[in-house]
């Protein structure tokens, strides 16, 4: 089986999908209504939909604490890089990349209070 998709309620979705375009290099492909919901598609085919809170059936928009979405890089000296470009570009980031169950990595929150992940479990 292949996850082919995850659907994520957001406050501002052109915010949020902009956010995933301009540093995690992501491709919007589709917007529906006033930016009510986007859809974009990852260099490797993964897709992430941002819709707005408003389609939430019971209202509830927040994430349990520990919910976050992880990109893996292929090396470490790409994690360094994505921090570093994050970090020139004013993202507040939670801490440096380091090593966390055996693989380099660092987190953030985006657009959207989502938290992120950026890792690499190449070796040293």
């Amino acid at each position: 089986m292949i996850l082919n998709h995850i659907n994520i309620p957001v406050e501002n979705v052109s915010e949020t999908s902009l956010f995933f375009e301009t540093y995690l290099d992501f491709q919007c492909v589709e917007v529906k209504g006033d930016h009510a919901l986007a859809v974009l598609k990852c260099t490797d085919g993964f897709t992430l939909v941002l819709m707005s809170n408003a389609f939430n059936r019971d209202e509830v928009s927040g994430f349990p604490s520990a919910f976050h979405i992880g990109f893996l890089l292929p090396t470490r000296s790409d994690v360094t890089a994505q921090y570093n470009k994050l970090k020139t570009s004013g993202i507040t980031l939670q801490n440096e990349p380091k090593n966390m169950r055996g693989i380099l990595g660092f987190y953030f929150m985006a657009p959207g209070n989502i938290l992120v992940e950026i890792s690499s479990d190449e070796q040293e």
